[in-house]
């Protein structure tokens, strides 16, 4: 069975291998879950699925493999082994119960009538006395009374449980085939970390306090331990205006995860290439400059230096002083991106246009070779092989 279910996972393209399947195998072995359909659902997820971006997958294999699994009349054999069923009656039953087993004729009895009824019930019943269901009396089915029956499926309140799980499909917004949005951006600048503990001792330190607690005879001495912080310095530069307003909402996300995920964080704005001067509020762009000759100095090497824009304008516009579309600049873009490129360490170029698209612009492929091919397309693949890179 949990090979055909890793069969499934590989043909809906979940990253699993079999050293997850043995672990599996292993779990089910030492009874960690039993008998649960609910239950198998979270434990196989946790061992087979190692990033959340593919519970989406996850679901619709696990759905297309065990959704068959629901025809009793196929898979009896299967689920509800005769010397199983055999074991876990004599294992459970209190002798009270024993006695009111016998007044159907005795175990063998009760199994033999069990399987009798499911070669005759050709489709599903709730309710009633005779045949398997739920919320009846007969001696078979679950959610119902009778003193001297079997359960068959989830009884009570718990019908149907894992089912919705999986089929509602909670994680499909997570798959990495699917459109940005804010949380997946969230998730692929996570490649991006490095923690340390900064600022005032605010946080609740567990292991100090048990172990100062153990050290004063017992008495409470609460041990508290400045918060754990992303340590990584990023300075973002937006392209805007012009051909980027189509890319406007895309930007906005990228722009909302970062200040969530970065507490060093600093950003600028700059229209088509970066020059002597770059700005924060776009409705002062003419009055309110930066100096980027500044900006340099004032940012250490070990900030992390993300742009972000479709690198397409026309080639002077990079090449030629005097090339920006609005104003006189006196020295080639180029030579700025060169700049940057000799005080930070790590710099990267995020595009929103599609990576098959580069080639239709010379101005990209200046781009490209002024950062070293570090361009990445502003997908989430994109942004984790950026982050990657950034991170070692």
């Amino acid at each position: 069975m949990l090979l055909n279910l890793f069969n499934e996972m590989r043909a809906a393209k979940v990253p699993v291998s079999v050293r997850e399947l043995l672990d599996l195998h292993q779990a089910l072995q030492k009874r960690v879950v039993f008998a649960d359909m609910d239950e198998f659902y979270y434990l196989a997820r946790a061992i087979l699925v190692k990033d959340e971006r593919h519970f989406d997958k996850f679901d619709r294999a696990f759905a297309a493999y065990f959704k068959g699994l629901e025809n009793l009349d196929r898979h009896i054999e299967a689920l509800i082994p005769e010397d199983w069923l055999r074991k876990e009656f004599e294992r459970s039953l209190s002798d009270e119960e024993r006695a009111q087993i016998q007044s159907l004729g005795g175990l063998d009895k009760l199994i033999e009538e069990f399987k009798k009824r499911l070669e005759e019930q050709k489709e599903r019943h709730a309710g009633g006395n005779k045949w398997i269901g739920t919320g009846g009396t007969s001696p078979f089915g679950s959610g119902g009374f009778n003193p001297e029956g079997i359960r068959v499926g989830e009884a009570g309140k718990r019908q149907g449980k894992a089912v919705k799980v999986w089929d509602q499909r909670e994680y499909k917004n997570l798959d990495d085939q699917v459109e940005l949005g804010t949380r997946n951006i969230k998730l692929a600048l996570r490649r991006l970390r490095k923690f340390a503990r900064e600022g005032a001792a605010e946080e609740l330190d567990i292991d100090g306090t048990i172990d100062h607690t153990a050290r004063d005879a017992g008495l409470l001495n609460i041990q508290m331990r400045p918060e754990r912080r992303n340590t990584v310095k990023l300075l973002l530069l937006f392209d805007i205006g012009g051909s980027m307003d189509a890319h406007v909402k895309v930007c906005e996300e990228l722009f909302s995860a970062c200040k969530t995920e970065f507490k060093h964080l600093e950003y600028y704005y700059f229209h088509n290439f970066v020059y002597e001067s770059v700005w924060k509020n776009n409705l002062r762009r003419t009055s309110e400059r930066y100096s980027t000759f500044d900006l340099l100095h004032k940012y250490g090497d070990d900030y992390k230096v993300v742009f972000v824009g479709d690198a397409a304008m026309a080639p002077y516009e990079i090449t030629q002083p005097g090339g920006s579309v609005e104003h006189w600049n006196e020295e080639a873009g180029y030579v700025w991106m060169q700049r940057f490129m000799e005080k930070f360490k790590k710099i990267i170029w995020i595009n929103p246009y599609p990576k098959q698209a580069w080639d239709y612009t010379a101005s990209t492929h200046l781009v490209r070779d002024l950062i070293e091919d570090k361009m990445y397309p502003l997908t989430l693949q994109g942004l984790e092989d950026g982050m990657r890179y950034l991170s070692k």
